[in-house]
């Protein structure tokens, strides 16, 4: 048992050690922010999608209310001929125009509502997004910075360094000789 856990975590270490290397900090934030300006163009498609709705219900509010006013001339009309019964029956249908009205003016009064609360995540979004844009670019800085300051130290700590000062130090032991022979 002891040898197939030893075995997993050598495989785990491994594994890990691969993704580190293969993460790149500049592809990944990249991606992040591709991610965000998905999301941003998905929220921006559902508002737009809301706004061609409330489009809609204002629309039929507008139909129903020309409706509403022909059943209003219509009983009117018949109340001037002496036809009270076409004229109750002229008022039902416009009391029950009027009941849709004010159903789609509340559908359109929660549309409206909608809408601000999406305007204000997509503004807040944005905003998120804008504030990613400009950290990505102090990242990569930071991120070039560091890279070139491990290849200076791995510069520093190679042989070649070591092996010229060596020599260096060779020659001048070589001229504190000759100057001890003077």
């Amino acid at each position: 048992m002891s040898i197939f856990t030893r075995l997993s975590d050598i495989v785990n270490s491994n594994i890990s050690a691969l993704l580190d290397k293969a993460e790149n900090p500049e592809k990944m934030i990249r991606m992040v922010i591709q991610e965000m300006e998905e999301t941003l163009v998905e929220v921006r498609s559902g508002t737009a999608k809301v706004i061609a709705d409330k489009k809609t219900l204002k629309r039929r509010v507008d139909t129903l209310r020309k409706q509403a006013q022909d059943w209003e001339q219509k009983a009117e009309l018949a109340v001037s001929k002496g036809r009270e019964d076409l004229a109750k029956a002229a008022l039902v249908e416009r009391s029950a125009i009027n009941a849709s009205i004010d159903i789609t003016e509340k559908d359109l009064a929660k549309l409206d509502e909608t809408l601000d609360k999406l305007s204000s995540e997509i503004e807040l979004l944005q905003a998120k997004l804008n504030d990613a844009r400009a950290r990505q670019k102090t990242i990569l800085l930071r991120t070039k910075a560091t890279e070139n300051r491990v290849n200076i130290n791995v510069k520093l700590k190679s042989e070649a360094i070591d092996s010229a000062l060596d020599k260096f130090e060779y020659f001048e032991r070589k001229i504190d000789q000759m100057e001890g022979q003077l």
